[in-house]
């Protein structure tokens, strides 16, 4: 009999892993509330304030505008994910070593989102938003060979919010906020035997989680400021029906309940208007993606222990205030890997680079278009997977390029 409990494991942490939600660059993480944000890396996105997509970075940042205004747009993700120089291993071919590269396991996928801010009075700002978290599809099709270790992952999520912001004096402003974390995820994983292919994991689940968010700002004078911002992540609970054939005595259970931890994040941002053209501002983020640490269901226990570490972001970026009607900007992020010593094929994961650019055509004092691209650069991993019966070794790079556009409009 296939002993498939570890491997069954690993293809479920490695693929619901992908419905960790919220705005995050590892681990398959995605930034996409914003294309202004995505033109300048996100670098000082909690604390700029040139659009209302800020209150899903930092709440308190809504108290820096006296209009009611308006974000709408979208972001295009293309990933390019490739295993190479893999070769895969058998218990039923004894001696034999097979090819297992693939050159186009990543997709397309489009991430929308919405914001407004509403001013109420002079010193209470109420705001509401919803953007999706994450947005993508991984697929090795028949002709990869290790089916086992790579088949479908089509995972989408949303974070809808509230907020409100609070200025305590021409200086100080705070802010919180309820997030409500909508994630959805299908996951297939097969596996060869000589009695032909068999299901080992087959997810279909999805689910609500509640979380919260605070915020801080601090304006120095009119061209300084700073942002503080701290964002709460709950245990998404996902239900829907889950065979694992980990689970000997019932593989396959009908409304199961996924338990999935997702991590808190800590941000810092700047901003610094150095001349009427020229501005300076950056980022710094704290992920607790330790907390990712083992993956639940109700009906089948424990599916696998993920020891994923903790993550950071650092940007940097500038915009150029060209004339009255255009607006330039580029920044540069670097972020670190999730995972550590447990890697995957189905979740490539390495130390990234962002490289950004974007720029805003103000059509009227009220209305504006912005435009973001960036290059989001991987590095190679060596990846090696095992089962009881078979064997993975390789290494997997996954680039990204992701577009955005957005309309802004103030009242």
């Amino acid at each position: 009999m296939i002993n498939t409990h570890k491997l069954g494991m690993r293809f479920a942490a490695g693929s619901m892993a992908l419905l960790a939600t919220q705005t995050w660059a590892a681990g398959f993480q995605l930034n996409a509330q914003s294309a202004t944000g995505l033109g300048r890396a996100f670098a000082g996105d909690a604390v700029i304030a040139d659009n209302a997509s800020v209150m899903a970075r930092n709440a308190a940042a809504m108290a820096l505008f006296d209009k009611t205004t308006m974000s709408l747009g979208f972001v295009v993700l293309d990933t390019d994910i490739s295993v190479k120089n893999a070769s895969y291993t058998s218990a039923f071919a004894p001696g034999q070593s097979f090819p297992s590269n693939y050159d186009s396991a990543g997709d397309t996928s489009v991430a929308p989102n919405l914001h407004v801010i509403v001013p109420l009075n002079e010193q209470f700002t109420w705001g509401a938003n919803i953007y999706s978290n994450f947005g993508t599809k991984t697929e090795f099709d028949s002709s990869f060979t290790a089916s086992e270790f790579g088949d479908l992952t089509d995972v989408k999520s949303f974070n809808i919010g509230t907020s409100l912001a609070y200025r305590v004096n021409s200086q100080w402003s705070i802010g919180g906020g309820i997030d409500v974390i909508y994630g959805k995820g299908e996951m297939k994983r097969s596996a060869t035997t000589p009695a032909g292919k068999r299901t080992i994991l087959d997810i279909d689940a999805d689910g609500f989680a509640l979380g919260f968010n605070l915020g801080l700002v601090y304006e120095v004078n009119k061209a300084n400021r700073y942002g503080l911002s701290y964002r709460y992540s709950p245990k998404l609970e996902a239900k829907g029906d889950i065979l694992f054939a980990g689970n000997t005595t019932n593989p396959s259970i009908s409304n199961d309940t996924l338990y999935m931890p997702l991590p808190d994040m800590i941000e810092f941002s700047g901003y610094h208007l150095l001349s009427p053209q020229w501005a300076v501002h950056y980022s710094v983020q704290w992920i607790g993606w330790s907390s990712f640490d083992v993956l639940k269901s109700k009906g089948h226990g424990t599916i696998n222990d993920y020891e994923w570490q903790n993550g950071m972001h650092y940007a940097i970026g500038g915009t150029y205030y060209l004339n009255q009607d255009w607006t330039l900007r580029a920044g540069y992020m670097h972020d670190t890997s999730a995972q550590d010593k447990v890697t995957s094929i189905s979740v490539p994961d390495s130390d990234r680079n962002w490289f950004s650019a974007g720029f805003s055509y103000h059509m009227s004092t009220v209305s504006s278009i912005d435009f973001g691209a960036t290059y989001l650069l991987g590095k190679d991993v060596q990846v090696t997977e095992t089962s009881s019966f078979s064997n993975l070794t390789g290494t997997t790079h996954a680039n990204a390029m992701l577009v955005g556009l957005q309309y802004n409009r103030s009242f």
